[in-house]
């Protein structure tokens, strides 16, 4: 017996939505391709220092934090954030700025050390591993405050890379590679990782791109031009001094977020509830290796 058209065209109907619910928009995809190109170019940066050409290597690790910084913008404006997204630029942020900067600094200075050179940049990945799972962790818990969104938890790792290649640029500004001895090389390194795996606030710039005043337009522009007219002509020269720009803001941002900390506490104190779990107990075995 043949089914009557309505109930023919009610299941094609079904069909169809059911397809279009599998289908993704392409819009949803530029992220992700460009967080791809990213790893691309990060992975190219290890060929570039296995070849011995490490200022190649050193622009293919900038370029992939440029991209890392274009991909998550780039997915709010289009709406197109997911959490495919977020766990593939995890993934992405690993392997360019974790594994790749390792890998270039013990082409470049650790290969004499051998064994202990190795350890050290091992560090340095593990480290970089440690602070993304943790900022991957970060996403599932209750929104913070908003003023909380003005610092990172630790140094980000990709200006954890940045930082921990400040040894080239100095090579590339002319220093000779012999003045900095392995022991120095190697607290260096501990320092840049152990700073990503800490819990201290750093400023994350995230209230920079809020909307900004008429009067403020054209010097921000300027400001801008000049920046990347520097980078431009004085590439060396300019990472370094951010570097040490970046390192020596530290101790300003952990007094900046103690200041604000202490500031919301005064304004919205605790409810009752987070007193209460704030409030000192007997603390029996189980909780103890729960905590752990």
């Amino acid at each position: 017996m043949k089914r009557r058209f309505s109930e023919r065209f009610h299941d094609g109907r079904e069909a169809f939505l059911r397809a279009r619910r599998r289908s993704v928009p392409f819009r949803v995809l530029i992220p992700n391709i460009v967080t791809l190109l990213g790893l691309c170019v990060g992975l190219t940066s290890i060929r570039m220092a296995l070849e011995g050409r490490f200022e190649h290597a050193l622009i293919a690790i900038g370029v992939a934090a440029v991209l890392d910084g274009v991909d998550g913008r780039m997915a709010r404006l289009l709406k197109a954030s997911s959490r495919f997204g977020a766990e593939l630029d995890s993934l992405s942020d690993f392997v360019c700025f974790g594994v790749a900067p390792a890998v270039v600094l013990y082409l470049w200075g650790f290969t004499e050390a051998a064994s202990l050179g190795w350890i050290i940049v091992l560090i340095f990945a593990v480290s970089a591993a440690l602070r993304l799972a943790r900022f991957n962790v970060a996403l599932d818990e209750p929104k913070k405050p908003s003023w909380e969104q003005a610092f990172f938890v630790g140094v980000p790792v990709p200006a954890g890379a940045i930082l921990l290649l400040l040894p080239l640029y100095l090579e590339g500004l002319g220093l000779p590679k012999d003045w900095l001895v392995l022991p120095l090389l190697s607290i260096y390194a501990v320092v840049i990782a152990a700073l990503m795996a800490s819990r201290l606030r750093t400023f994350s710039g995230k209230l920079a791109g809020q909307r900004i005043t008429p009067d403020y337009i054209a010097p921000v522009a300027a400001l801008g031009v000049v920046i990347v007219a520097t980078l431009a002509t004085y590439p060396y020269l300019s990472v370094t001094l951010g570097c040490i720009a970046y390192l020596s803001l530290i101790p300003m941002s952990v007094k900046r977020y103690e200041e604000a900390k202490d500031r919301y506490m005064t304004i919205e104190p605790p409810n009752p509830q987070q007193r209460a779990s704030q409030a000192p107990h007997m603390s029996t075995g189980q909780d103890t290796k729960t905590s752990q």
